[in-house]
């Protein structure tokens, strides 16, 4: 399965290769990173909506994540990819915004990367 990580938190990439180190040697999850939400749709781009799943932060620079994941689930519709929201702040106004433009579900940092696992199991069938 392939999941793209977008958060412009560098070290958000060491963070999940330490927590699905055991998943990435056994092939079952490829992960691509994006700093931003620019990065993002470039990757989108790159690897022809390879995607299964995107994981992306709500608070970041220039084009947030709120506005990308609008942006994913308008123009890639076929197959329309997973999208799940992380962030910081657990607040009522950010969670209706993006379960309005479509996230699939919503993840609060920091993130419990044992919930993580179980909520895409069904993506991928990780165990």
């Amino acid at each position: 399965m392939k999941v793209l990580v977008v958060d412009d938190e560098k070290d958000i990439r060491l963070l999940f290769e330490q927590k699905f180190r055991k998943e990435i040697r056994n092939r079952d999850v490829e992960f691509a990173f994006a700093y931003s939400g620019e990065e993002a749709l470039q990757c989108m781009e790159r690897y022809k909506h390879e995607a299964v799943l995107i994981l992306s932060d709500i608070n970041m620079p220039g084009m947030d994540g709120l506005e990308l994941l609008n942006k994913i689930k308008t123009k890639h519709k076929e197959p329309p990819p997973v999208v799940m929201m992380i962030t910081a702040y657990s607040d009522q106004e950010n969670y209706s915004k993006a379960m309005e433009l479509g996230a699939d579900d919503f993840i609060t940092k920091p993130v419990d990367f044992s919930e993580l696992k179980e909520k895409i199991k069904p993506y991928n069938g990780l165990s």
